[in-house]
């Protein structure tokens, strides 16, 4: 099980490419539901996911969204491993900069280090969070921050050179602004930029995000955990 937390959240849905065509033939031998559904689970068995719940609600709706990702990916796979940030024990970027030429962190060894290795591990990267004033939650921009030297390097001039190439996030945001409002005052919206620029820095390719928008007025239901199943049901395809 996945030990998610919850937050506060904006209504959306799931924004990447359509799904598989069911008229394909693709397996080569016949068409159909059963086929498309077997060269899913083939690909989801070689896949490593990484879920990072931010919200600090361990029974809330972005604890139940990741929750059926997890069982979805596991259900057809692959390797899962979740994160609860709230539970971490990280402590706070000094600003030191010596990880910048050095390539490691002169702090004593915390959960900072070993959130690092299981990005370099994973091949998908899940990321379910809350808005906090339109951006991040404070305890998901520290981990990022001490992981900075892992996941963006220098090049000679000083540009950005990501360090995580080649693998996949999907993002999941949640606020109590209603939709649209949650989009057009860029709460949500906001979030997922942030999370955007982090994640297009250190090489990953952001594949798709669920955006919940007026959570207070109406909670996480089932149509959005089928969302987020079929947003698993996307990345193995």
């Amino acid at each position: 099980m996945c030990n998610p937390g919850d937050a506060a959240g904006p209504d959306g849905g799931v924004r990447t490419g359509a799904g598989l065509d069911k008229d394909t033939d693709s397996c080569g031998f016949f068409r159909g539901n059963v086929c498309v559904f077997q060269k899913e689970e083939r690909r989801c068995r070689r896949m490593k996911m990484l879920f990072l719940n931010v919200s600090p609600r361990r029974d809330g709706g972005v604890a139940r969204m990741l929750e059926a990702m997890a069982d979805e990916a596991r259900a057809r796979g692959a390797e899962v491993v979740c994160e609860r940030v709230s539970s971490l024990s990280v402590r706070a970027c000094t600003g030191c900069m010596v990880c910048r030429g050095e390539g490691r962190c002169v702090l004593p060894p915390d959960d900072a280090q070993r959130v690092l290795e299981l990005l370099r591990w994973c091949d998908v990267l899940v990321v379910g969070t809350p808005c906090y004033w339109g951006n991040m939650p404070g305890t998901l921009k520290v981990l990022f921050d001490r992981m900075v030297y892992g996941m963006m390097g220098e090049g000679r001039r000083g540009m950005p050179r990501p360090l995580l190439e080649g693998r996949r996030a999907w993002l999941v945001v949640t606020c109590t602004t209603p939709w649209p409002f949650n989009v057009w005052f860029r709460q949500s919206r906001g979030t997922v930029r942030a999370l955007r620029e982090v994640l297009r820095w250190s090489g990953f390719r952001v594949a798709g995000c669920i955006e919940r928008g007026g959570t207070r007025q109406r909670p996480v239901d089932g149509r959005d955990l089928e969302r987020c199943r079929r947003a698993v049901r996307r990345l193995c395809g």
